[in-house]
């Protein structure tokens, strides 16, 4: 088994945004520059999230996914807002090739059987957005994780399988933007309750993170932002790209950079290959040719 980084893109209208704990948004740039680079940097796959699409009800992304699309070649999930079969239809016609569910899944379960069976199970992720509650346990959110659900995180993982779904991308609330790692417990404890692949996601900061989760947290795929994101940044983003994306001051300010060392998918995949662990290896002379 080879296990797969998967650089994760949170979009709010035009722009590539990050926040912590799902919060306080920040304008980074534009989501295409950096779907590219990852592309051409080595990622397996990406996901595209639009995380304010449960707020209007509508996933906005159709545009940029088909941009995005014209220009990689490697499995993209998008996820937000996405409702109903004409929704899950509509996007995968405008270039996705896997969507994520969270809010409306939980809403109406059955959804995931309707577009398993409609679309093939390996093109269902369901999102599993989850926070640690007092006693220990983790409560799975909706609607990018402000909404309270009431349902253990656990036993949702185990019935979206049942349901149909085909992979998880598990986001814990708690560490996601705060550069600290992931949350290996929860990872964990997820993976070692279902069959289907876990994507952990929230929290990676440096390279050593993505061996942990996968070790520790068993994890078989990795989703990351900040540390992908601001090592591009620092490393390869020029003053005119911010000409269109509004407010950037705080990105200016460089405080973004303090939370994480940065990391890019190269140089993960170097780590990885240092400790044994297996991950697949891209065609260079393919993706620069």
């Amino acid at each position: 088994m080879n296990y797969r980084l998967i650089p994760r893109l949170d979009i709010k209208g035009p722009n590539l945004v990050k926040g912590i704990h799902l919060e306080g948004l920040r304008v980074l740039g534009k989501p295409r520059r950096f779907a590219k680079f990852y592309y051409e940097n080595g990622a397996d796959e990406l996901v595209y999230m639009d995380v304010v699409a449960s707020l209007y009800g509508r996933n906005n992304l159709a545009r940029i996914v088909e941009e995005t699309s014209r220009e990689i070649f490697i499995p993209l999930t998008v996820g937000g807002g996405l409702r109903t079969i004409e929704d899950i239809r509509a996007i995968l016609q405008a270039g996705a090739d896997k969507v994520s569910l969270n809010t409306a899944a939980i809403g109406r379960p059955e959804l995931i059987t309707e577009a398993s069976r409609r679309f093939g199970s390996s093109t269902i992720v369901i999102s599993i957005e989850a926070k640690k509650q007092p006693d220990g346990t983790y409560e799975a959110y909706t609607d990018n994780g402000r909404v309270r659900t009431g349902v253990n995180a656990c036993d949702w993982a185990v019935r979206v399988e049942a349901l149909g779904a085909g992979e998880i991308l598990l986001t814990s609330i708690d560490n996601e933007g705060t550069g600290r790692g992931f949350d290996l417990g929860l990872t964990r404890a997820v993976a070692e309750s279902v069959s289907i692949p876990v994507i952990a996601c929230g929290g990676a900061g440096q390279v050593r993170h993505v061996s942990e989760v996968i070790d520790e947290g068993k994890a078989d795929a990795v989703s990351m932002a900040s540390c992908l994101h601001y090592q591009y940044i620092r490393h390869y983003y020029s003053d005119d790209d911010y000409s269109t994306e509004g407010n950037v001051a705080f990105l200016r300010s460089g405080k973004a950079f303090t939370k994480v060392q940065g990391a890019d998918i190269a140089g993960i995949k170097d780590h990885l290959g240092s400790l044994g662990i297996p991950c697949c290896k891209p065609d260079w002379a393919a993706l620069h040719a």
